[in-house]
């Protein structure tokens, strides 16, 4: 193929890892030189450092109403679950010690739950109690009431947003069971700050600058004051955050979280709009493919879809082939062929999953090529597998 055939890369896989914003790009390399010291010294290039770090911090909690010295600062999003479901799980050992979650919460928050439930903190253990979700991925609050309101759990966490359907999720009314049984929540905004409002219905909250358009290397956790934690790592000399974070990244992290959210609203119309024609034309145009998650109360920028008689890793590779980079909620990565324990939970068709997350650049005519292609990329995949006609 020549260059002059060569389809022109389509990017539709910014969940997670957004193309990097230029106003975080713009902060991350004044960072560079005015905050490279250690943070932690005493000479100027330090105390100059530190103030680059603090700032960003006050401008994360002035973004999620929350104020400075409840804001920690990780390494990445994954490390930020880990540290606030095993830090307040162990500071509320002695008024229980299970935890409560969705079945389509992250596997970070999947496997911390479990991690946490099995140490024997005071000779007792917990369990990780998972509660049921709809087909549309949405939690079931009578199940969550009922789970909460048992005796014995330490925390429970919820997602604001799937980052793999798109469906939203009633945080509000779940902060309020959870408040009523003095059970703190831990909310996972990781793929909703800096597209939709997240609010203030939380305990703790977690958040990941890669995906509104940051670097990566920054991930961030926000403990309301009150929130009983302590830690079951080493002694460090910031405690909640070992080794801390870097500077540059934290400060794109800030400068790209104020960007995303002025131009939020604007995006958010124009993407939502988008998702839609993609969950219409898909449905009336892919054969045996079932889009799933909320047709409404969802993500303005993601969509799912999972097709019959298609193995997920070809068709995203054929996707790409023909200039379309996508990402599979899916049902299979290199390391486990397992299906989406996402999918599975909500009962829906694991088989062939293909997730767009539309970055805020896309263009209208490229999501349309999309459309126009994947039907035709779709029938290959299947007839390489000899499933053709079925």
């Amino acid at each position: 193929m020549t260059d002059a055939t060569r389809p022109t890369r389509v990017f539709l896989d910014a969940g997670g890892r957004a193309p990097v914003l230029p106003a975080a790009r713009e902060a991350f390399l004044q960072a560079l030189d005015e905050g490279w010291a250690d943070p932690r010294r005493l000479h100027s290039e330090g105390r100059r450092a530190r103030l680059l770090l603090d700032g960003a911090r006050e401008a994360i909690a002035a973004a999620v109403g929350a104020r400075a010295e409840e804001v920690d600062l990780h390494g990445s999003h994954t490390l930020a679950l880990h540290a606030g479901v095993r830090a307040v799980a162990r500071g509320r050992r002695r008024a229980g010690r299970d935890l409560v979650v969705s079945a389509v919460e992250r596997a970070a928050v999947l496997e911390a739950a479990a991690f946490s439930a099995a140490q024997p903190w005071g000779g007792d253990r917990g369990r990780r109690v998972d509660v049921p979700v709809d087909r549309l991925g949405r939690v079931d609050l009578n199940a969550w009431a009922a789970a909460v309101g048992a005796p014995g759990v330490a925390v429970a966490a919820l997602q604001h947003a799937s980052g793999e359907v798109g469906s939203t999720q009633p945080v509000e009314a779940a902060h309020d069971l959870a408040r009523r049984s003095g059970v703190p929540l831990l909310v996972d905004a990781g793929a909703s700050l800096g597209h939709v409002p997240v609010g203030g219905s939380w305990d703790v909250l977690a958040a990941d600058p890669a995906d509104w358009g940051a670097l990566g290397g920054v991930g961030v956790l926000v403990t309301r004051a009150g929130v009983r934690r302590a830690t079951d790592w080493p002694e460090d000399e910031d405690r909640w955050s070992p080794g801390g974070v870097s500077v540059p990244a934290a400060l794109a992290a800030a400068v790209a979280l104020q960007d995303a959210l002025r131009t939020a609203p604007s995006d958010e119309g124009r993407r939502r709009d988008l998702v839609r024609r993609v969950r219409e034309r898909v449905a009336a145009e892919a054969p045996d493919v079932e889009v799933v998650g909320d047709p409404e109360g969802r993500l303005p920028h993601v969509v799912t879809f999972s097709c019959l008689y298609v193995d997920g890793e070809a068709l995203v590779g054929e996707l790409d082939r023909l200039g379309f980079a996508v990402g599979s909620g899916s049902a299979c990565t290199s390391s486990a062929l397992e299906p989406s324990h996402v999918l599975a939970a909500m009962g829906v068709l694991t088989h062939g999953n293909v997730r767009l997350a539309l970055p805020r650049d896309v263009r209208a005519e490229d999501v349309e090529r999309f459309c126009d292609v994947l039907p035709g990329a779709v029938a290959k995949v299947r007839e390489a597998l000899g499933v053709q006609g079925l």
